[in-house]
């Protein structure tokens, strides 16, 4: 027999159409305006950042006078590491353009060694994965790079205005008619910036140590570009999954022509990925903790789909933006499920970590 308080099926299946509707139409307009809304939340990522540097700064010193110094701090460090990411890339680039002819003299000899032992995929080889496509993927990746250096500009001016409005967002939660909600939304917040500075946290230190590795093991084995190639493992360590493979796969091409032999070539390889393995998958889960908080499911999609809307900003920011949405839902009865589903548990994160 039917609940005689539950909604008819009609209505139901209409409810769950519109919510379907509302949400490609939300997706829609976030792709569409990604040049506003892919700076913004870049921001407010910042601003659970740097707050508490702008908090304890106001209590030596005169609020605007505090706003500065934490915008200055924040503008340095965002152009730093952009210049950075562009000075080794750049020079990546350069240095592949120009060996270009010996790269596809090995490619071709590959190529020949796959179709005479019968491998079928050697034509699609020749097509998409050629030299010429490669050199497009680092002109593309470089490109976006010295796109992010006036994409940080607009942040500086997003995070400044918003430093500006933190204490004046906290009374207007603290006010709102429906006591719980404010109060709910203010913990969810606060909850969220403080597991978003100790996930980012720990992604820098990590990355820092991934990219020292990697200019160690580059430099112990004569690999050119060491110093470039540390610098682009700790910038790309900060998009999990796709930056490790990243950083892994063109060392090993440059290993190619500098060295002569195919074991060598492998020992970069196989050394490069241990080096990611042990920093990404035994060194972070155990120092993180339950800072991460989502399935490593939710971790991949989220780069991929937030790549997908917003190319390299959403690549950066697409696993802090599921880390506040499944916290945030985590504070509210009727959205608690997808924390449920999606997000790691207390004895799930215990067993992750041994």
């Amino acid at each position: 027999m039917a609940d005689p308080e539950s909604p008819p099926s009609g209505a139901r299946v209409l409810r769950v159409s519109l919510v379907i509707v509302a949400a490609i139409l939300v997706l829609l307009i976030l792709q569409q305006l990604r040049s506003v809304f892919a700076p913004l939340t870049f921001a407010l990522l910042v601003i659970a950042i740097v707050w508490p540097v702008q908090r304890t700064l106001q209590r030596w010193m005169p609020k605007l006078v505090a706003l500065a110094f934490s915008a200055l701090l924040t503008f340095l460090f965002v152009t730093t590491f952009a210049s950075l990411g562009v000075w080794a890339f750049s020079r990546i680039t350069r240095d592949l353009i120009g060996q270009a002819a010996q790269f596809q003299l090995l490619y071709d000899q590959a190529v020949t060694w796959l179709e005479g032992h019968g491998i079928a995929t050697a034509g699609l080889l020749t097509e998409y994965l050629n030299m010429g496509w490669i050199v497009r993927v680092l002109q593309q990746i470089l490109g976006t790079l010295n796109s992010m250096l006036s994409f940080s500009l607009v942040v500086i001016v997003y995070v400044v205005l918003g430093l500006l409005e933190v204490d004046l967002a906290a009374r207007r939660l603290d006010g709102m008619t429906n006591r719980d909600t404010g109060r709910a939304l203010a913990q969810g917040i606060a909850e969220t910036a403080g597991k978003l500075r100790r996930y980012m946290g720990v992604r820098t230190l990590m990355s820092a140590a991934t990219g020292g590795l990697v200019w160690l093991f580059a430099y112990v084995t004569g690999l050119p570009h060491a110093m470039e190639w540390g610098m682009i493992a700790f910038a790309l360590n900060y998009i999990p999954f796709i930056g490790p493979f990243v950083a892994t796969i063109f060392p090993t091409l440059f290993a190619i022509t500098q060295f002569q032999s195919w074991e060598m070539v492998a020992l970069v390889f196989v050394c490069l990925n241990l080096i990611q393995f042990l920093v990404g998958s035994y060194l972070e889960p155990r120092i993180a903790g339950n800072a991460l908080s989502i399935s490593p499911f939710m971790v991949l999609f989220s780069v991929f789909f937030w790549t997908s809307l917003w190319g390299l900003a959403g690549a950066f920011i697409g696993v802090p933006i599921s880390v506040a949405l499944i916290t945030l839902c985590s504070h509210f009865q009727s959205s608690r499920w997808v924390t449920e589903v999606f997000g790691v548990s207390h004895a799930d994160a215990d067993r992750i970590t041994g």
